[in-house]
């Protein structure tokens, strides 16, 4: 769960941040917005999950029901 999790998270912004720079070459700025916006919303997902597991390993560690 270390580094591996900021690699992926780097590397969907690294994506993002080309497929919009194309995107927008092409003149394709609405779309390049949602991609952009995907991206972000994937990204909030796992974030989301990382705190879901935050709590549940403080629930556990201090015996909280």
């Amino acid at each position: 769960m270390g580094i591996d999790v900021i690699i992926k998270i780097a590397g969907i912004g690294l994506l993002t941040a080309v497929i919009g720079q194309v995107l927008k070459q092409a003149g394709k700025d609405e779309i390049a917005t949602f991609s952009t916006l995907a991206g972000i919303i994937i990204v909030l997902f796992m974030v989301l999950d990382l705190v879901g597991n935050l709590f549940e390993t403080i629930r556990s560690m201090f015996a909280l029901y």
